[in-house]
């Protein structure tokens, strides 16, 4: 039975005079998938992630946070160790995160609204939500 390729079955493989032979691998290559949406799947997982939104808090807390702060700086030299719950704004979308950090307190910076820990740990006072410590229960405020 005669089929339609007969007559170029037997023909010598053509090599080319001009371009040199590809390699296996770069062959190979050709035949491999394509990501024609590379960074999609990174793009649409950044897109699903959650935030929180920043509560804004009204005087009476702001007030009683002011007063936590104020027992802190009084008792600076006790290295009072307490837990600061606190925003961290994201910083490729709106919204953040809350977190809760617990350290020994080495300084109140009111110029610069912050709560230095002895870690290093800088804290916003703005940003503060909640004060936690054993000194305030030892008060009787907790």
């Amino acid at each position: 039975m005669k089929t339609p390729y007969d007559d170029i079955i037997c023909l010598p493989h053509h090599v080319s005079e001009t371009r040199p032979r590809m390699s296996a691998h770069d062959r190979a290559a050709q035949f491999s998938p394509f990501a024609a949406l590379t960074g999609y799947e990174a793009a649409v997982a950044e897109t699903a992630r959650l935030t929180d939104k920043k509560v804004e808090l009204d005087d009476y807390e702001k007030e009683a946070l002011n007063e936590r702060l104020r027992i802190i700086q009084e008792h600076i030299g006790e290295k009072p160790e307490v837990c600061f719950t606190y925003f961290v704004p994201d910083k490729k979308k709106a919204g953040g995160a809350y977190v809760d950090t617990t350290g020994t307190v080495k300084k109140i910076d009111d110029y610069s609204r912050l709560v230095i820990l002895c870690d290093g740990t800088r804290i916003p006072i703005d940003e503060i939500i909640n004060i936690e410590g054993d000194l305030f229960r030892t008060m009787g405020e907790d």
